[in-house]
């Protein structure tokens, strides 16, 4: 068995993403997504280590089924998803998003912009292991001589994108004034997110901005914003920004140094939306890990929440089937569909500056007015393999937890898309009550699960 689909492409260890594999990843995609020879295709990456082996052998297999390929180098993956958009061209990210360096991925993007279907998922697979293992007669050879498909470099991609969030997000104006702390997670916008925030006018501080290609998210970006908190107060900055590995999502801080997630932040969005006539249907569309507290705060603004799987795909079809316009996870994906195909931690951080510069108020005050977080706890139990049978497994103790908690709590528990992993989430009036359940719950989980190796 090849390499399957999670929640955001393929996923694997570096050493899984074998060079090998990976061309017939390209000659599968180009199939897959019916690309006739001749059709341009655009790759960008992070910035880890094994990201340029990586490109070099998905151009490859690309180019052996005749595409023309373009080589953006390192920009976020909304960049390529913008590309992708605007000029209607197949593409693809190498990225393993927040993960370690050592990991790395795949996420592709239809011609327009959108993260591949289920069905076209599924024809991928099927592609794929009949390349790598030779036993399909109906698998076409490389195509050869003049068929044969070019690689270049468009490096000016990642100026074209970084104009293009500007001007979507800023809409003629700045953040004159505002001091802002990026932390910049030795990632994909190492470079692009600090020229824009400066562009728009902002006083400007940067951490983790030197990517040596064993460093990103290692202790910085969204997943470990403490080092933001402790500059962001350090430095008096009005708020702080931190992006992960591809740059696709965003967390902030505020001038207190308290973080404001992505729950925070698409509330802060809604309510300035809706206050302005902008938010369409009165929605917002969310996942089933998002807290309850946004729930409830965007009923007290007459606001209605959607649910969804977690995954920003699922969110974004929710929002294209609903026509609404604004949605995300609380790990800080928020997608506004009418500027952009998927998460952008840069251009939502923009936005989030540009309400706290018109209205006059800080970051804090907006996420409170927005919204009350109930106390949330998060366990991610380790398994040696993803296994959704596990839910099932422990019914019984999930039934029990629940009617503990009735309507003044919630509880998620799934096996992760992305990880070997069972992520339990449990809301609760109280921390102590929310970490004792959730604490129940990951030791049952760990009793019917077969444990991670080592």
């Amino acid at each position: 068995m090849t390499l399957r689909f999670g929640t955001d492409g393929i996923r694997g260890r570096d050493t899984e993403l074998s060079p090998e594999l990976v061309v017939a990843v390209g000659r599968a995609a180009a199939a897959a997504l019916d690309l006739a020879p001749g059709r341009r295709f655009v790759i960008g990456r992070d910035t880890r280590r094994s990201g340029p082996m990586i490109e070099s052998a998905l151009a490859a297999g690309l180019a052996a089924e005749g595409l023309h390929v373009e080589r953006l180098g390192v920009i976020p993956t909304p960049g390529v998803a913008h590309v992708s958009a605007a000029e209607d061209v197949a593409g693809a990210v190498i990225s393993a998003s927040h993960n370690a360096f050592s990991d790395n991925g795949i996420k592709l993007f239809a011609p327009g912009g959108r993260k591949l279907s289920d069905a076209a998922e599924a024809r991928l697979e099927r592609r794929l292991d009949a390349l790598v293992s030779g036993s399909a007669a109906d698998v076409d050879p490389p195509v050869g001589g003049t068929a044969i498909g070019s690689v270049e470099d468009r490096p000016e991609a990642v100026v074209d994108y970084g104009d293009h969030v500007l001007a979507t997000a800023l809409e003629g104006r700045g953040l004159d004034g505002l001091s802002i702390v990026l932390d910049a997670a030795h990632g994909a916008a190492w470079a692009l997110g600090p020229e824009v925030l400066a562009r728009a006018g902002a006083k400007l501080t940067v951490i983790h901005a030197e990517p040596d290609g064993c460093n990103i998210n290692a202790g910085c970006g969204s997943t470990h914003p403490e080092a933001l908190s402790r500059a962001v107060t350090g430095h008096g900055a009005d708020l702080g920004l931190a992006l992960d590995g591809d740059g696709d999502r965003v967390l902030a801080v505020d001038h207190q140094g308290n973080l404001v997630d992505g729950d925070q932040l698409i509330a802060v969005l809604a309510v300035d939306l809706e206050e302005r006539g902008r938010l369409r249907g009165h929605t917002v569309v969310v996942t089933v890990m998002s807290n309850l507290g946004l729930r409830h705060g965007m009923a007290d603004h007459g606001i209605a929440v959607v649910e969804t799987p977690v995954g920003d795909r699922h969110v974004l079809t929710a929002l294209e089937q609903g026509s609404w316009s604004l949605g995300g996870e609380q790990s800080g994906h928020v997608i506004l569909p009418e500027l952009a195909t998927t998460g952008d931690g840069l251009l939502t951080g923009l936005l989030v500056a540009e309400v706290v510069v018109r209205s006059g108020r800080t970051l804090a005050e907006l996420a409170a007015s927005a919204m009350t977080r109930l106390p949330q706890v998060l366990r991610a139990v380790p398994v040696a393999r993803r296994d959704p049978g596990i839910v099932a497994a422990v019914a019984d103790e999930l039934a029990g937890a629940e009617a503990e908690l009735g309507d003044a709590g919630r509880i998620v528990l799934r096996p992760s898309g992305t990880e070997p992993v069972v992520r339990v989430m449990v809301e609760a009036p109280t921390r102590d009550q929310a970490e004792r359940v959730a604490e129940r719950l990951a030791r049952a989980v760990e009793r019917v699960a077969v444990p991670a190796p080592g």
